[in-house]
C-alpha cells in the first residue's frame, strides 16, 4: 500500500471479526510507532498491548461500549511525562504532541497490514491508569482497538478544504 493510500482508506473502525491478531503483525505495528519523531528524539511513550481476557473486561469498563468490546485487542498508548521534553520558553511538555505521532504511525502501519483501529479519547483515564497501576507522572493519552475489520462500508472522508486550513502570508 502506498502511503496516499494508507491516507485516504484508513477509517476508524467500530466491529471487528473474532480474530486473533498475530503477535508478529502487533510489533510490525508498535515497530511503526517506535520509528515516529519525537521532541529532541526522547521517545516519551510507552504501549500497553491488552489483550488478555480479564484484563480487556477491566478496560472495556473504562471504554463501556459494545463496538469496543469486540476488538481481539487494544492497544494503550501513553505519554511519559517524566521523561519527555518540555520547551524552555514556557514548559510546553511535548509527551502528548509525541504519542500523537506515534499513534499516527502505528494506526497507518495497522492499515497497510489490514488491520482496522480506532483512536479512542473519550474513555476514564483515571480508571485506566489505575488499572495499569501507572507511575503518576504516566498518562494514558489513547485506546487503540485493534483487529480485522468486520466489513461494510467504509465511511467516506468528510475534511475541511486546504483553503479553510491554510494562511498564506
Amino acid at each position: 500500500m502506498q502511503i496516499d493510500e494508507a491516507f485516504s482508506t484508513r477509517y476508524s473502525v467500530r466491529n471487528y471479526l473474532v480474530k486473533e491478531v498475530d503477535q508478529t503483525l502487533i510489533e510490525e505495528i508498535i515497530g511503526a510507532a517506535r520509528l515516529a519523531p519525537s521532541a529532541v528524539n526522547f521517545q516519551p511513550f510507552q504501549f500497553y498491548v491488552i489483550s488478555d481476557k480479564a484484563l480487556r473486561e477491566q478496560l472495556n469498563a473504562c471504554y463501556p461500549r459494545k463496538w469496543f468490546e469486540t476488538a481481539p485487542l487494544v492497544i494503550i498508548a501513553v505519554a511519559l511525562h517524566d521523561s519527555s521534553w518540555k520547551r524552555a520558553s514556557d514548559g510546553k511538555d511535548h509527551a502528548d504532541i509525541d504519542v500523537a505521532i506515534a499513534v499516527d504511525h502505528l494506526m497507518l502501519k495497522a492499515a497497510e497490514l489490514g488491520l482496522g483501529t480506532c483512536w479512542v479519547c473519550n474513555f476514564d483515564a483515571k480508571r485506566c491508569h489505575e488499572m495499569l497501576s501507572l507511575p503518576v507522572q504516566h498518562e494514558p493519552v489513547a485506546l487503540i482497538p485493534v483487529g480485522y475489520p468486520a466489513g461494510g462500508d467504509v465511511p467516506e472522508k468528510k475534511r475541511k478544504n486546504l483553503d479553510q486550513l491554510v494562511v498564506w502570508r
